[in-house]
């Protein structure tokens, strides 16, 4: 199999996390499962992305402390999450399993992309279900991104401490679903091979990232990658309704025109919103 979709990519996605210190996996999924089964692919993103979170964590232990409270119930969660979620994709057929991915990640890349901030109140009251429910997708999809940048920025966390809690909860739950997925005994020679193809990209692609973004403008960095997966995952979710044979083509083509036209204009209205008067 040609790995240059793979490669390509896996560069762009490591940019993206180098910027924004998130979304490897939110850009990397939605192409990749257009070749690779969750099967394949999971296993090695999760190695993968062990490493990058345990990076960011490093790089931002000071700012630690000052969320550890706060972000301790969802790690609780996380535990009962992710362990459902691998079970769940060791006996899910492939093609359910990617639409499985693709229906949890459109809401939640549409919500990221519509700019909704609506502080909870009750935070400590949502922390462990939201948790369970973080680890639950990342162990199906890899992905926690979206709902997680939904939650921290909708709750008013500070630059530094947005990427610390981040980076806290990515390494917990890619270190739980790295310990599940040998224990349900999903790694194999498929999902290893992969790993040399992505590993480059990271290493390139993450300090370019966090070089671009001191000339860019974060938010609208974000928005742009927002739009973009939003396009790639009705894409996706289009393909897989007629390979399942849920709906009929002229159908699921209707689906892909509408979260086009529902994407376009919601990042219209941003750059409308963020033009000088």
């Amino acid at each position: 199999m040609d790995h240059s979709v793979l490669i390509a990519i896996t560069f762009l996605a490591a940019i993206v996390n180098g910027g924004l210190g998130y979304g490897f996996s939110s850009i990397t999924v939605p192409v990749a499962l257009l070749f690779y089964v969750n099967r394949i692919l999971n296993p090695a993103l999760v190695l993968v992305e062990l490493v990058i979170n345990g990076y960011v964590l490093l790089i931002n232990r000071r700012s630690v402390p000052h969320i550890w409270k706060r972000v301790m119930p969802m790690l609780l969660g996380l535990l009962v999450g992710v362990g459902g979620g691998a079970y769940v994709l060791s006996l899910v057929q492939p093609s359910w399993a990617k639409f499985i991915t693709y229906c949890m990640l459109l809401p939640l890349i549409l919500l990221q992309a519509a700019g909704i901030r609506r502080p909870i109140q009750a935070e400590n009251a949502i922390a462990v279900p939201f948790g369970a429910g973080v680890g639950l997708l990342y162990s199906v999809t890899t992905i926690s991104g979206p709902p997680l940048a939904l939650l921290f920025n909708n709750q008013g966390y500070a630059k530094q401490d947005f990427r610390a809690a981040l980076a806290v909860i990515r390494t917990a739950e890619s270190s739980m679903t790295a310990v599940a997925y040998y224990f349900i005994g999903l790694y194999s020679m498929g999902s290893l091979e992969i790993i040399p193809y992505i590993v480059p990209s990271v290493l390139i692609g993450i300090p370019i990232g966090s070089y671009l973004i001191r000339w860019m403008d974060p938010e609208t960095f974000r928005r742009l990658c927002m739009s973009f997966d939003a396009v790639v995952v009705g894409f996706g979710l289009s393909r897989v309704l007629v390979e399942l044979k849920l709906t009929i083509p002229a159908v699921a083509h209707s689906l892909l025109a509408a979260v086009v036209a529902l994407n376009a204009y919601l990042l219209l209205r941003f750059f409308r919103q963020r033009a000088p008067h």
